[in-house]
């Protein structure tokens, strides 16, 4: 296992190396702070994000350079969302989805299906098994990564399914340490969503935010 993940870097540049170790440790921080409510979930992730974009570009994986660039945006919206709301538990509090919020969410999920397939068939891109997996993965990330913006309890459901899908698979592309990382995310995403049922069960109201 270990000579797996050491041999997909032989070839790989030193500065490839580092990039790759600096997204993994920021992400990792992200899921943490995001377990705990903490507003450095988003600073820390778009470190993650804008690393791991420019490398999933480099590969030529644009399903998943896609997914990585809309967290980007999204983690610019999530931190002035829940700075506006106040400062971390003080602020937005968890909720629900509503109604209205779920279907938005699958919506956004098969828009997102949609779109990814479209890049790939626009850009002439050989669509190869995996690349179908990721497209899957990509709404469903999508759709998580809205719902933590709203700090909905929902979004850790998606992104346990989502780590779970694309653990394997960055690992079947020789991505070592993005395959680690997000088995370290779905560890990380049972823990917080966990955590955050326990917040939610033991909110005296439980109101679902319009």
């Amino acid at each position: 296992m270990i000579d797996f993940f050491i041999n997909a870097y032989k070839n790989v540049s030193t500065f490839h190396i580092v990039l790759e170790f600096i997204a993994f440790v920021f992400g990792i921080l992200s899921v943490w702070y995001a377990k705990k409510e903490n507003i450095w979930v988003y600073p820390t992730g778009l470190v993650a994000t804008i690393i791991t974009t420019y490398l999933l570009y480099i590969a030529g994986y644009l399903g998943d350079m896609m997914i990585n660039g809309y967290f980007t945006i999204m983690s610019i919206y999530g931190w002035y969302y829940w700075s506006k709301k106040g400062p971390e538990k003080d602020g937005l509090k968890i909720t629900r989805t509503n109604s209205n919020e779920k279907i938005i969410g699958i919506a956004l999920f098969f828009v997102t299906i949609f779109v990814v397939f479209g890049i790939y068939t626009f850009f002439d891109y050989e669509i190869k098994y995996d690349n179908y997996i990721d497209i899957f993965a990509s709404g469903i990330f999508f759709t998580g990564m809205w719902y933590m913006a709203k700090k909905k309890i929902e979004n850790w459901t998606l992104w346990i399914l989502g780590d779970l899908i694309v653990t394997p698979l960055y690992a079947y592309r020789g991505l070592g340490m993005l395959s680690l990382q997000y088995l370290i995310f779905t560890i990380l995403a049972i823990t917080a969503y966990l955590e955050w049922k326990k917040t939610l069960d033991n909110s005296p109201t439980q109101e679902v935010q319009k």
